[in-house]
């Protein structure tokens, strides 16, 4: 199984990483939504945790690029903006949930859905 890590904190994403201590998972970690589209293409995650604010290009713009080519991709928001106008957006991005940074134990329950 491999993970796309996809926030522009670097502490974040090695926060996020501890959720996964203990899976047999490749982790890959990108700083911005850009290089998240180039990535999907190289590593074809099973599983996208993307940040919504972000510098070059912002999480949602990028889960519709990486949907135009992979329809099937798994995004899930992990975010610290948790109010409806962020959720409808990220909905509309094609992300298939929305986890708010404040609550991250949420991560396990979104993986069991998949």
């Amino acid at each position: 199984m491999t993970i796309m890590i996809v926030d522009d904190n670097r502490q974040m994403r090695k926060f996020i990483r501890t959720y996964f201590i203990g899976l047999d998972a490749e982790i890959v970690e990108f700083a911005n939504g850009l290089d998240a589209v180039e990535g999907y293409k190289n590593y074809s995650p099973d599983y996208v945790l993307m940040d919504i604010k972000m510098p070059v290009m912002d999480g949602c713009e990028a889960t519709r690029k990486i949907l135009e080519s992979f329809p099937d991709a798994n995004i899930v928001m992990v975010t610290e903006y948790d109010d409806k106008h962020m959720r409808e957006e990220a909905k509309k991005a094609g992300a298939k949930g929305y986890i708010s940074k404040d609550n991250l134990s949420q991560l396990l329950t979104f993986f069991s859905f998949f």
